[in-house]
């Protein structure tokens, strides 16, 4: 069995799925933000501001930007109710349509009455959104509020902006225990750009769709059908019995990863393949990999889900 995002119909596109203008609190504006991208040699990006009162519930139009070799989605940062620590949720819209109905949330803080963090997110995704928790570690989100966004198609598992900021970039503690319970979501690395600190150009998606459309890249999203990056481009994956194969741009570890702490390691030089034995991967329903380079970068896969030998 070979994942999806190597056998969907299509290339590849690389984007940025988590990015601020000064429509809210980053720096540029919106069209100079796309250029920047563009220039770099990005195909597309989402501008999610934070839909905030304060800002004026900004679902920035990016259309203009659009060229016949870059796109755009709409997208915003939608926050509303508290997570266990009493700080407001931030959660990440893909997709989301310009008329989408504003919730209370004039600023930075909960207040009383407003709608939920799960609840925001589920009407998101009825919306036609691609949902993604943001940013888990950064947030001090506790499992209980990760389980609680049943909505959610994704979790970030890099944030390159939490980890110039802060050194909290990490998602996968919380992607792996909700996989573990069941969960079948994505994985998505992001930039989280504000321009106020390095903190662009850092992690990416590299999706899979036939033509560098806002629809065909929104509905590749919602199906998996992309990884994400940090450098590394993965070029295959396949799933057999009892071995995965992986196919790559030079690394120098291949990682498998499963439930708890069912996990395998190649080490190497310059290795474009690996074949890597899933014996102590035996009793996972899911697996993804992860792709190291020698300067450190990493590349991740989707999980891929089978039946437990």
């Amino acid at each position: 069995m070979a994942l999806s995002a190597f056998t969907a119909p299509g290339r590849f596109w690389r984007g940025n799925l988590h990015t601020h203008s000064d429509r809210s609190d980053g720096v540029l504006p919106p069209q100079e933000v796309c250029r920047r991208y563009r220039a770099e040699g990005y195909d597309f990006i989402a501008l999610t501001d934070h839909f905030i009162g304060a800002y004026g519930y900004p679902i920035t139009d990016t259309t203009p930007f659009r060229s016949n070799t870059f796109t755009t989605i709409p997208g915003a940062e939608l926050h509303s109710g508290a997570m266990a620590n009493g700080e407001l949720w931030h959660i990440l819209a893909v997709g989301l349509p310009e008329d989408f109905n504003a919730p209370d949330a004039p600023g930075f803080h909960p207040v009383d009455g407003q709608e939920s963090g799960p609840e925001i997110a589920a009407r998101a995704r009825a919306a036609g959104a691609f949902v993604a928790i943001a940013h888990p570690q950064w947030s001090g989100l506790t499992l209980a509020d990760a389980r609680s966004i049943d909505a959610a198609h994704a979790v970030e598992i890099y944030n390159h902006g939490c980890a110039i900021g802060c050194d909290r970039a990490d998602g996968a503690q919380t992607a792996d225990l909700l996989l573990s319970e069941g969960r079948q979501l994505s994985l998505i690395a992001t930039d989280d750009a504000h321009f106020s600190e390095p903190d662009h150009f850092g992690g990416w998606v590299m999706v899979k769709a036939e033509a560098n459309d806002p629809d065909l890249l929104l509905d590749a999203l919602k199906r998996g059908d992309f990884y994400s990056s940090q450098g590394p481009e993965l070029r295959g994956m396949t799933l057999e019995a009892d071995v995965v194969q992986v196919e790559c741009s030079a690394v120098s570890t291949v990682i498998v990863q499963g439930r708890g702490s069912a996990a395998t390691a190649l080490h190497g030089a310059s290795m474009t393949q690996a074949e890597l034995p899933l014996e102590r991967l035996r009793n996972s329903p899911w697996l993804r990999v992860t792709v190291i380079d020698r300067a450190g970068k990493r590349a991740w896969s989707n999980p891929v889900w089978r039946g437990a030998d």
